[in-house]
């Protein structure tokens, strides 16, 4: 039996520059962080020939073409898994439409128990590569690199998608004490709305010809959000975000609605200084940035959404059992 932990993320700056259709064109960039919260991946064998699949559903089947869950069944493709084996995954989070990367990971946290349970563990780039052809070129998903780089990695990191296709990983170093400081003053609240990540993204997609410069905007505000980081300026750092979700609404006409608008003004009015929707948009969490001394404040205005305290989380997706026999 193998068992995989790999983290959740919040991506700060630059989502949609990982896309192909922008880094194929210039470099694109990011800045996101791992944190924990987590999906599971169990990956045991079984005593007869069937492959048996437990998610939010329960598969039972003879063979990998046979498989349902997509990702399962190409994860057991390339990891050249065809038989006699039992996987189940747990979360953290709502398992889908969190906004927080869970597709991506559950992916990635696979291939890592599948490798391993073939006695063939795999580096953390060959995780996130293999989780991108699973899930943009076998699967087509409307979607970019990020998400599958920061699970297999986890840390802060300041992700650079190069036009020929490579992806270079490196870590943020902030100042002793802003990583703590910048931690305390993280907030998340579940908008209480999950959406299908898919519907939004391929507008975002089918919008970069016409979005270059908006694009271009939040490529900058990467660059400028490490900078700041890096200098221990968390404060600036927080109210850059604000200016990224401002860039961000012009991607793509579902990436907020009036109802969230209502709760981040809300936020703000309430002391947060700077925030955005995670992940796609249109729903999930609201990330906010906000000094502790006025979370309460916020907790009271955004009282009818539930909130999820976090950490950063310093390592990526990593094997936490493991018993063979």
């Amino acid at each position: 039996m193998i068992i995989t932990q790999t983290p959740l993320r919040v991506s700060f700056f630059g989502g949609g520059t990982d896309f192909a259709g922008f880094y194929q064109r210039e470099e694109g960039c990011v800045v996101s962080t791992a944190i924990d919260k987590y999906i599971f991946v169990i990956a045991k064998r079984r005593f007869d020939e069937m492959i048996r699949v437990g998610y939010t559903r329960t598969e039972l089947v003879e063979s990998v073409d046979q498989v349902g869950h997509e990702l399962v069944r190409e994860a057991l493709r390339m990891a050249g898994v065809t038989q006699q084996i039992e996987i189940s995954t747990l979360g953290d989070i709502p398992a889908a439409g969190s906004g927080l990367g869970s597709s991506s990971v559950v992916t990635v946290g696979l291939l890592n128990a599948l490798h391993v349970y073939r006695n063939r563990a795999q580096t953390a780039e060959t995780l996130a590569r293999q989780a991108c052809e699973i899930e943009i070129e076998r699967l087509g998903k409307p979607i970019g690199k990020q998400d599958q780089y920061i699970a297999a990695y986890g840390g802060l990191r300041f992700i650079r998608f190069l036009p020929g296709g490579g992806v270079v990983v490196e870590s943020v170093y902030l100042p002793e004490g802003a990583a703590a400081h910048l931690g305390r003053n993280l907030m998340l609240f579940f908008t209480n709305v999950t959406r299908q990540a898919e519907t939004v993204l391929a507008e975002q997609q089918a919008n970069i010809d016409s979005r270059l410069e908006v694009l271009r905007g939040l490529k900058e505000l990467a660059y400028e959000g490490r900078r700041l980081l890096e200098g221990g300026e968390v404060e600036s750092f927080g109210r850059l975000l604000h200016q990224g979700w401002e860039l961000k609404k012009q991607m793509a006409s579902r990436i907020t609605n009036g109802e969230i608008d209502e709760v981040y003004a809300a936020a703000l009015q309430a002391g947060a200084l700077g925030g955005k929707i995670t992940g796609a948009g249109g729903g999930g969490f609201l990330l906010l940035y906000c000094p502790i001394e006025r979370q309460d404040a916020v907790r009271v205005a955004l009282r009818g959404l539930r909130e999820l305290p976090f950490r950063l989380e310093p390592s990526g997706s990593k094997v936490i059992f493991n018993y063979s026999t």
